[in-house]
């Protein structure tokens, strides 16, 4: 068994901005707020995070500010993906020299590589320091999908020691359970469908909507480590419609709205992204009261 770096629910934190700079004030209060309320990790720099729209300075700021802040208090995950290998190294030697728990490195998208270049990918990013890799897979945003037996030869290397399986595939998923055995843990990637990883040998969640509700997320999963799985079912049930408005439109747009609202941070983005349509405005606004997070 390989070293495993959290189990439970980790957060994918949004990067928040203020008149067109990173705002570390509110990044602070972000910190802050998931580990007062039982959030396992801190994920930084990832698709929510908006990392393709910082800069490099800006990314390695943003790290080394949250590894600091964090202080050990619970794991600090570097989002060090790019489509790039030798920049996704360079960025993982960086996370690693400032004290990264561990690197999360989505798949290389736009180029499309082939299984064979996934691999080669992967195996770059893990000889480069000695922190455990998370494989991040997301075919919606990449185009490019892992295959089971992939996995199962990512898993071989000692380094490699996690998914975050965001493809919705649940079939897919039990067959790469049974391919890679202990090598390696799975995370899901998908807010709607943790139960349900769960059951398959699924050790916990990246999570979106732990931004909103990191206690709620972390309840899902510890009530089902502790058996108590249909109380973990009712509670991911009750917060599907969030899920749903909270992905209405593209990430983060909705998460940074719902942060705004709950006063985390503003909701300034960065372009490409816009501003939330007011109907669906209304509709984050409406699951947002259901479950008391705003009168």
């Amino acid at each position: 068994m390989k070293k495993r770096i959290f189990s439970g629910s980790g957060t994918a934190i949004v990067t928040p901005f203020k008149d067109g700079s990173v705002d570390f004030s509110a990044l602070k209060r972000i910190i802050d707020f998931q580990i007062q309320n039982n959030t396992k990790a801190i994920i930084v720099c990832g698709t929510t995070g908006e990392a393709s729209t910082l800069t490099e300075e800006e990314q390695k700021k943003v790290i080394a500010f949250t590894i600091n802040h964090t202080a050990k208090r619970i794991p600090v995950i570097a989002g060090t993906g790019s489509n790039s290998t030798s920049h996704a190294v360079s960025l993982s030697k960086f996370a690693a020299a400032e004290g990264a728990d561990g690197l999360l490195a989505v798949t290389p998208y736009y180029n499309k590589t082939t299984q064979k270049g996934i691999k080669a990918h992967y195996f770059a990013i893990a000889e480069a320091t000695n922190k455990p890799v998370i494989v991040y897979n997301v075919p919606s945003r990449t185009g490019l999908n892992i295959l089971p037996e992939t996995y199962m030869a990512l898993g071989a290397h000692d380094n490699i020691v996690a998914i975050k399986e965001a493809n919705s595939n649940i079939g897919a998923l039990a067959e790469t359970r049974m391919l890679t055995g202990d090598t390696l843990d799975v995370y899901c990637g998908n807010d709607n469908e943790v139960v349900p990883f769960l059951s398959l040998g699924s050790i916990g969640v990246i999570s979106v909507l732990s931004n909103i509700l990191p206690k709620e997320m972390s309840d899902i999963c510890e009530l089902f480590f502790e058996g108590k799985v249909k109380e973990s079912a009712e509670l991911q049930i009750s917060v599907i419609e969030l899920c749903g408005a909270l992905f209405c439109e593209t990430n983060p747009i909705p998460v940074k709205h719902a942060a705004k609202l709950i006063g985390l941070c503003s909701d300034e983005l960065r372009l490409p992204l816009v501003a939330m349509e007011e109907k669906n405005r209304k509709r984050l606004f409406a699951a947002m009261q259901q479950l008391g997070l705003i009168s």
